[in-house]
């Protein structure tokens, strides 16, 4: 072996070794006798470094792994001789083994089981048991062994071909008939011989049998000398938590229902009687999470049990079934309400399908009523944040505590559906008692009393939020706490909880503002004074700006008497921060984006007539034009690059402020009925220089793009004498980024205009093409993936526009280019539908194709293009379904050659017979395709369903690939 490389597989080593290590196990990997030196050095123990054994044991795995097949019967017979004299010298070693290389050493095991048990190694176990017999460290190896074999065969999270799931299945058939009985022998006697001596393998042997269990034969382990034996390691601190885990995988087995619920009587009657079920005096946090995992699976297989056997309709044991689950509650309601998230969060699943039971029972008994109650109790106390959250930053503890709300929210909707009436009394009940003293209650409590009414919103549905008509007695209580929260003054709470779960009620229940709007004004101050806008929380700022937003949108007709004060109010929230004068503002860039929105929507919705609309327009955009104005030049003097990136950043969100405005437009109230229209011709103005800028093209260019897509919808036809220039400005020195991205506007363009649009498509066609054709025909490293891909999307979009030409009836754009160049786009496009294997843009290519066909392909079309049509695109239909590339298995692909199929069909349809007859004396037969395919492919294409053609088509190109 090549010491020097060894010498990198050190963690510590420098990087030159390290990577000389890399490059040497690949040597190894495909080099035909290195894992014999390897082997070797394993079975002799050449080497007493660790990373040196591992690496020998992954050269090995390679081997097994990828390469098996090639080896002789006497190498595979070495392969086997060498990790069984491996595991002999463990039984000697003075020291075990690093855990690592346990654990690689039984993957290799694990992966020669697989290939051999089957053929050559029918007595794989008996051989590995002989070996280690009750040694303690050939026993840990044994059971690493088999953890291993049951990943490769069972894991769900290894993805296998349907060839090693057919091989698995036999195995796991095979080892049922031959060896289980044994090895769950061998487990018993493990557990017997170091259930006191050994905790470590104990816990290793009750986790193997716990894997196996889901698919060996049960009763092998639910027996009274292996149960009684788990029980007993209940009682043993070192053990009963992997007892635990092995138990509930003993429940979860799928089995009868009426079994399923003896065994599961009788397991809860000993632990009951071992005084389990009291769960006060148990302080082991960790094993009670694992107990009531226990528990869940208990209750949900007795429920399972409970549901199979109302199905079959056996009433009988399903009312004990019933009589079980209910005698489980009071133990589930104790791990519900435990103070650890951990536990309550693991018997979740149990109370869940609890509820789901009571759901489908008419009537509820009095102690069933008060369970559902005692439920509803657990899920408001434990949904408390507690002490320790951290609101300012939170980490994983915080994210974990988010989550187990969500379950525990979970609970209420489905109490809501139990009985709707206890959850809304027991609801109101809190909020009232809370919300009478919030001045003296801690802020958790007021949290979760808010946060409460706010859940209610979903737990008890309506249409579109229409809480507050229909049922009366639902109506008034949840009217009721509205008005409470609003007029309590809780909003002012020292707490950014209390205060985020205010804004967000308030803005879910929205439409209790329309029955009583005398409280809106109190509101909007709450959103614009320090307990919203202008908290001094930057994160109740955020989300604030985003539901001032939302409320003023839904309640824009109650807005009318408050606009000019709430514009006036939220003036400085507005300004435009520049970077240099180090201020702060108050709302971030994306923030101001929603006040901005709702400024424009206040205006826009808003009684005004279009003047006083359009000089409130005027006053919310001039300060960003004329801002705008004073950075662009600063930016044309900037030196620094750091200097002239925030610049840009600043003009950037200048243009994305006075386009989030235009949102508020729409159908029924235009730019042009508000009189806005000559507003937002200024800002094009103002802001179209900035294409010009030469620095930081990007940024600016990406920004005026975008304003000019929406004005494109906003403006209409007033928006068309800027397009000229912005599009010569925008296909200046541009990169296949920038080019892709202007595409999609000239599209917009076209499909919206149409005709209106001629002159200037006609003019700008050829010099966008050169701009296209230029970049991509520069030269690229070959193995540079993103400059390919940057050239598949170029090549995308170009045909993509190609095809909003056509489409939009505008091929004599295409047609006034002048002959050399219409004949240079067409081959283009052939290309596309060729040459590339890209299926999307082959599609696009046989649509456009299709469509200059069916515009010119007439007796009365361009000189010509029918020579074209047979000479170009009668090939392309033929060439590209051929190619090895065009994969039929694939979905776009199929999708192309539906369209290729339509692209012949409609060739026939403008040509008729004379295209048949070239088919079938030219064409077909110079591709050596025999007369009687010749002679069904034209009579398939000449069917009048373009469906049998297109089924047709796909079966004649399956038949012609080797």
């Amino acid at each position: 072996m090549d010491e020097q490389a060894l010498l990198g597989l050190n963690p510590n080593a420098d990087s030159d070794f390290r990577q000389r290590a890399l490059a040497y196990f690949e040597q190894l990997k495909i080099s035909p006798d290195a894992w014999q030196v390897c082997a070797e050095a394993l079975a002799q123990r050449t080497y007493s470094d660790d990373h040196i054994k591992f690496f020998c044991f992954q050269v090995l795995e390679h081997q097994v792994k990828y390469k098996y097949s090639e080896l002789t019967t006497v190498q595979q017979q070495l392969i086997r001789e060498t990790l069984i004299s491996w595991l002999q010298a463990q039984m000697l070693n003075p020291q075990p083994e690093k855990t690592f290389i346990r654990n690689k050493a039984a993957q290799v095991f694990a992966l020669l089981f697989v290939t051999e048990y089957l053929t050559k190694w029918p007595k794989f176990f008996f051989d590995i048991l002989s070996v280690v017999d009750l040694n303690p460290r050939g026993v840990d190896l044994y059971l690493r062994i088999l953890m291993a074999i049951d990943s490769e065969l069972v894991d769900r999270d290894v993805v296998h071909t349907s060839e090693e799931a057919r091989r698995n299945t036999l195995i796991k058939d095979t080892m049922r008939e031959q060896c289980i009985p044994s090895l769950v022998e061998s487990w018993y006697q493990i557990l017997q011989n170091y259930q006191y001596t050994n905790s470590e393998v104990t816990c290793q042997c009750l986790e193997v049998v716990g894997a196996y269990v889901s698919w060996i034969d049960l009763s092998l382990i639910a027996n009274d000398r292996f149960i009684n034996m788990l029980l007993g390691h209940m009682s043993i601190e070192v053990l009963r938590e992997e007892a635990c885990d092995c138990l509930f995988e003993i429940v979860n087995k799928g089995m009868d229902p009426v079994d399923k619920m003896k065994l599961v009587e009788s397991l809860c009657q000993v632990l009951q009687t071992a005084g389990f079920f009291s769960i006060d005096q148990e302080e082991d946090v960790d094993f009670l999470a694992r107990f009531s995992k226990l528990v869940n699976g208990m209750g949900q297989s007795l429920i399972v049990s409970w549901s199979k056997l109302i199905k079959n309709g056996d009433i009988k044991n399903a009312q004990e079934a019933l009589q079980a689950i209910e005698t489980k509650v009071a133990l589930m309601l104790q791990l519900l309400i435990h103070e650890d998230d951990d536990i309550s969060s693991n018997i979740i699943g149990f109370c869940y399908d609890y509820l789901h039971i009571l759901k489908q029972l008419t009537v509820l008994s009095d102690q069933q009523k008060a369970n559902v109650e005692a439920i509803m109790l657990a899920v408001m106390k434990k949904l408390t944040y507690d002490e320790e959250y951290n609101f300012e930053n939170e980490g994983e503890d915080e994210a974990m505590f988010v989550e187990y709300r969500k379950q525990l929210k979970l609970l209420l909707d489905r109490l809501a559906q139990v009985s709707p009436e206890l959850l809304l009394a027991s609801v109101r009940r809190v909020f009232s008692s809370t919300l009478q003293n919030w001045q003296t209650t801690r802020f958790m409590e007021v949290e979760v009393a808010i946060r409460l009414l706010y859940m209610l919103a979903e737990a008890l549905p309506v249409s579109h939020g229409a809480h507050f008509s229909g049922d009366v007695s639902k109506a008034t209580a949840l009217q009721d706490m509205m008005r409470t929260l609003v007029t309590s003054g809780v909003s002012s709470y020292q707490h950014t909880s209390v205060t985020l779960e205010f804004f967000e009620t308030v803005v879910r229940y929205e439409k209790f503002f329309t029955v009583e709007p005398q409280h809106i004004p109190c509101v909007l101050m709450a959103f614009l004074d320090h307990r919203g806008l202008r908290h001094s929380s930057a994160k109740v700022r955020s989300r604030t700006a985003y539901l001032f937003s939302r409320f003023v949108k839904s309640l824009n007709k109650q807005m009318n008497p408050f606009i000019e004060d709430i514009l006036n109010r939220i003036q400085d929230l507005l300004a435009l921060s520049p970077p240099e004068n180090g201020y702060q503002s108050l709302l971030s860039s994306d923030d101001q984006l929603f006040i901005y929105e709702t400024a424009g929507v206040l205006i826009v919705n808003s009684e005004y007539p279009a003047e006083r609309k359009q000089a409130l327009m005027r006053n919310l955009l001039t300060p960003l034009m004329e801002k705008f104005k004073i950075l662009l030049e600063k930016l044309m003097l900037a030196q620094d690059e750091e200097r002239q990136a925030s610049l840009a950043d600043c003009l950037n969100h200048a243009v994305g402020f006075a386009s989030r405005t235009s949102k508020a437009f729409s159908n029924k109230q235009t730019v042009k009925q508000c009189g806005c229209s000559e507003v937002y011709l200024d800002c094009l103005q103002t802001f179209l220089p900035a294409l010009s800028c030469p620095l930081q093209k990007d940024i600016l260019r990406s920004g005026v793009r975008t304003f000019l897509h929406r004005m494109i919808i906003c403006l209409e036809e007033e928006v068309l004498p800027f397009i000229p220039s912005a599009s010569e400005h925008m296909l200046k020195d541009c990169e296949a980024k920038d080019l892709q991205e202007f595409i999609p506007l000239i599209n917009q363009i076209t499909a919206k205009f149409k005709i209106q649009v001629s002159p200037f498509l006609q003019q700008m066609f050829m010099p966008l093409l050169h701009a296209i054709f230029e970049v991509l025909l520069r030269p690229a490293e070959e193995n540079d993936q993103s400059a390919a891909l940057e050239k598949q999307m170029l090549r995308r979009s170009y045909f993509a526009f190609l095809q909003t030409v056509t489409g939009s009836g505008m091929s004599e754009v295409i047609a006034n280019q002048g002959a050399e160049n219409v004949e240079r786009v067409l081959i283009t496009i052939i290309q596309g539908a060729v040459e590339y294997p890209d299926p999307i843009a082959q599609k696009t290519c046989f649509i456009i194709l299709s469509k200059l066909v069916e515009l010119w392909g007439g007796k009365d079309g361009p000189v010509g293009f029918a020579d074209f049509v047979y000479k170009h695109i009668v090939p392309a239909c033929f060439l590209a379904p051929l190619k090895q590339t065009f994969d039929l298995a694939d979905a776009q692909t199929v999708l192309a050659l539906s369209e290729c199929a339509v692209t012949l069909k409609t060739i026939h349809l403008k040509r008729g017979p004379e295209c048949v007859q070239y088919l079938q004396q030219e064409y077909l037969p110079s591709l050596q395709v025999a007369p009687e395919i010749i002679q069904e492919f034209c009579q398939a294409l000449q069917q009048p369903d373009a469906k049998v053609f297109k089924n047709y088509l796909k079966v004649f190109f399956q038949r012609a690939k080797p």
